[in-house]
């Protein structure tokens, strides 16, 4: 879990309306998403304005990263930037009433010390932007599922192989393969054929 990024509500946010920027790096150096480990190896940085929006405090901005990961398909070393949308809204007091739209999710308390902490939002958006499907490239053949061969790397031959079993299964099981065994040249006897009719 990220340590926390922690922002006072002073004089330059004391009024609604008021604006103050805050950007920084933060040396994070993993996180997971379900069963995926990801490296950070140049942290975080981000770049959010906070906003006073009458009932609370309003952050919104970008966080930058660049990830590694596990390819799904090869399992080799998988890259990738993001480029997220931060956007969190910390209120000074707990709403009485949520709209139908609205659940504990969508905003963060204002601390009683009059602070907020940026890290849950800069994750969360982190998140957000994380492929669900990890690649190394939009390409990936993946791995021999009889061998084990890295298909990038080299064709072991096996997917031809299979290719061919399926097309031959595809075959077997269709509708009209029984009809493959029939003769169609028409070879009956010549006496057997009908003849015109006689005068």
């Amino acid at each position: 879990m990220m340590d926390p990024i922690v922002i006072c509500i002073d004089d330059r946010l004391a009024n609604p309306g008021d604006t103050w920027s805050a950007a920084g790096h933060v040396d994070e150096h993993s996180y997971s998403l379900g069963d995926h480990d990801f490296e950070l190896p140049g942290g975080i940085d981000y770049d959010v304005v906070l906003t006073n929006a009458g009932e609370g405090i309003l952050a919104t901005g970008l966080v930058r990263a660049h990830v590694v990961g596990t390819c799904d398909r090869c399992l080799e070393r998988a890259e990738f930037d993001v480029a997220s949308e931060v956007d969190e809204y910390y209120l000074f007091e707990e709403p009485e009433n949520l709209g139908e739209d609205e659940d504990e999710a969508d905003y963060e308390l204002v601390s009683a010390d009059r602070t907020i902490d940026l890290s849950g939002a800069l994750v969360a958006a982190l998140v957000m932007e994380t492929p669900f499907v990890v690649l190394c490239r939009e390409d990936c053949r993946g791995l021999c599922p009889v061998c084990g061969a890295n298909l990038n790397v080299e064709d072991c031959g096996h997917a031809a192989e299979l290719e061919a079993e399926r097309e031959r299964e595809r075959m077997e099981s269709s509708p009209f393969s029984a009809l493959a065994g029939l003769d169609l040249t028409g070879g009956g006897d010549e006496d057997d054929a009908p003849t015109g009719p006689t005068e």
